[in-house]
């Protein structure tokens, strides 16, 4: 069934073309309302009855959807076409824009992967005595409270709450597993007359609570503690802050739901092999440290990791992936922008990524300002940093003529810097800005002010496959003159360089290759590469003895890349017993020259010819030579019958 979009110009002060939404969007727009949320409510309702509806306006989502619960209607699509395209100062029309609205927001969303955490309001409130006892006092009705003060000053006599004495030496988790270990630990003793009396002290006493209110104003518990869910800080002295605090606090009992933000497969991880340190791209940027070292691969605590996503934009082997909506579907609603708007006969448009935070900001520019050209499409994600440089690329070679990201105050800015340059160095040019601007007057300005830039591609690409596979294609279609393009350093794209002299053709970079892209080949000494699987983690730099191999960042969009290519081959040696070839022929003579007569073991000529044979011929030259060291003992003779008789005194 054809849905119907409700349209509402909200009290008329915005235009919509209804006749070209609805050819740009193949859906029904209904006739043109003007209070939907209000006085035309029964029309509404009327048309939630009906089912198969989409209501253009996001403002009043909560109320219309209220109204189709009260109906037992199922619960209409809202999209925002007022805010990101009615309310502009652009005369131009923003048919185009709305259709590619409208088709971003019918996409099947995917279902969020969550797991349950379980607060049971044990916590641990640390700082002074009289900021920490005061908090205690407003929290103890609603939650199991313990407070540790630093010294016993004052220490109260209650039992709505426990007090005890002691530093906080280490602190890990999160809600509902918190694990604390407290040095100079003192229990308060019921008893007794006058001050409390306390129990001697004693280092490393371990506990377990959910939550934990900071008042002490020092160095946070944690890195990145704003993440931290559990974790509550506020300066003691800043009253409204510790009131928010509390307040804050006293919500965070009960079950809740825990996003799983990051899909870990480890299989291609390349973060080490045989204890040789490699690719640790994602421990260098995670916020939290919830990304930890486990051996050959990276661990990824899930309820410490606060889906920031820097760690999918960062990883070169696509191991880590964002799942909090997975990668593919960020693909998929870019590629579906572009397509809408094209078809729309939308011209030149810009990308603007935001999160949040840029959301609100795009609501007060559109209410109060100029608000967003005709031709900027928004495109809001949870989080920014997992937007890297194969998004950013997949969009213009999807048909954008640019891309904006607005960063917000709490964006890792680092990590967007970095994916912005190595997007721009592939082919994004001056088409890609970061923006970060906090006033929303400011933002229409600058978007306003963009100088108009043609379209990057004449045949868009359709962008499936991993994150690798449409960095590759959307390069390719960006820098159609450019065989190999440089890359900063660091890039996880490259060549590696092989000093042939220095060489000895080992292959241990082979046997540890995470990738595949150094191979070997079974019939001759030989040393492979194939350009488009390599990550450059360099592993290969790190084990090879002689150190002979050296990274070259860069992206090859020649078919060559993706072929095998020999780095180093030499001449293979031949046997001198059955002629087979066995090892390197420079390799096996340099042995040779080295030992041959100079070392104790090889002082024989036919030891020293053992050098020159292959596996099964040394192990028979060895065998049949006169010091055999395969030889033991002469065999004793087997006992009989006539031994043991003859021993007998009575025969």
């Amino acid at each position: 069934m054809k849905k119907t979009l409700l349209i509402c110009d909200c009290l008329g002060t915005q235009t919509i073309d209804a006749s070209a939404l609805s050819t740009a969007t193949g859906l029904e727009c209904s006739r043109m309302h003007t209070s939907l949320c209000q006085s035309q409510l029964d029309l509404a309702a009327k048309a939630i009855k009906t089912g198969d509806v989409v209501i253009a306006c996001q403002q009043e989502a909560p109320r219309f959807t209220a109204l189709a619960e009260d109906l037992g209607a199922p619960v209409p699509a809202f999209v925002d076409i007022r805010d990101r395209a009615g309310w502009t100062s652009d005369l131009g029309d923003t048919s185009a824009k709305m259709a590619a609205l409208v088709a971003d927001a019918l996409l099947p969303q995917p279902s969020p992967k969550t797991v349950d955490v379980v607060s049971e309001g044990i916590c641990l409130i640390i700082g002074a005595p009289e900021v920490a006892f005061a908090a205690a006092e407003k929290l103890a009705d609603i939650l199991t409270v313990t407070v540790l003060v630093a010294e016993a000053s004052d220490m109260p006599v209650t039992d709505t709450y426990d007090a005890h004495v002691g530093k906080l030496r280490h602190a890990k988790g999160t809600l509902g597993q918190f694990r604390v270990s407290i040095d100079g630990f003192q229990q308060v003793l019921p008893g007794g007359r006058g001050a409390p009396l306390l129990t001697e002290p004693r280092d490393g006493a371990q506990s377990e609570c959910d939550l934990i209110l900071d008042l002490t104003g020092d160095t946070p518990l944690f890195s990145a503690h704003e993440k931290r869910d559990g974790y509550v800080r506020a300066d003691p002295a800043s009253l409204p802050a510790v009131a928010d605090a509390i307040l804050a606090t006293s919500q965070m009992i009960g079950t809740f739901e825990k996003p799983l933000h990051i899909r870990l497969d480890t299989s291609l991880c390349a973060h080490s092999r045989a204890q040789k340190p490699a690719c640790s791209n994602c421990l260098n940027v995670c916020p939290t440290g919830a990304i930890l070292s486990a051996g050959e691969h990276v661990s990824i605590d899930p309820m410490i990791c606060a889906g920031c996503g820097a760690c999918s934009a960062v990883c070169p082997s696509g191991a880590i992936s964002y799942d909090t909506p997975p990668v593919d579907f960020v693909f998929r609603r870019v590629g579906t922008l572009a397509s809408a708007y094209r078809k729309a006969d939308g011209k030149d448009g810009v990308l603007l990524i935001h999160d949040a935070h840029g959301a609100e900001m795009i609501r007060l520019a559109a209410r109060f300002g100029n608000g967003l050209p005709a031709q900027v499409i928004p495109m809001e994600i949870d989080a920014l940093a997992m937007f890297g440089h194969a998004e950013m690329l997949a969009a213009l070679a999807s048909g954008f003529a640019g891309v904006d990201i607005l960063l917000a105050p709490k964006s890792d800015r680092a990590v967007l810097a970095a994916q912005s340059e190595l997007a721009m160095a592939m082919g994004a040019g001056d088409s890609l800005r970061l923006l970060d601007i906090a006033d929303p007057d400011e933002l229409s300005e600058q978007l306003h002010d963009r100088a108009a830039t043609p379209i990057r591609v004449e045949n868009p690409i359709l962008a499936q496959g991993s994150r690798r596979q449409i960095t590759r294609l959307a390069a390719k279609a960006l820098m159609v003159d450019v065989q190999v393009a440089p890359l900063p350093e660091h890039a996880p794209y490259g060549a590696v360089i092989v000093d042939t002299d220095a060489c000895t053709l080992c292959l241990a970079c082979v046997s540890l290759c995470p990738s595949g892209a150094l191979v070997d080949n079974p019939d001759m000494p030989q040393l492979r590469f194939q350009e488009d699987a390599c990550l450059q983690c360099g592993l290969c730099t790190n084990v090879c003895p002689e150190k002979a191999i050296t990274l070259q960042p860069q992206i090859n969009l020649t078919d060559t890349a993706l072929a095998q290519v020999v780095l180093n081959e030499e001449e293979p040696f031949a046997c001198v017993e059955c002629g087979n070839l066995f090892g390197v022929k420079s390799t096996v003579e340099k042995i040779m020259e080295k030992l041959a007569g100079n070392h104790a073991m090889f002082a024989n000529p036919a030891t020293a010819r053992m050098i020159q044979m292959c596996d099964n011929c040394r192990v028979q030259a060895q065998f049949h030579s006169q010091d055999n060291p395969f030889a033991g003992k002469e065999r004793p003779r087997v006992r009989t019958t006539d031994d043991y008789l003859s021993k007998r005194k009575d025969h």
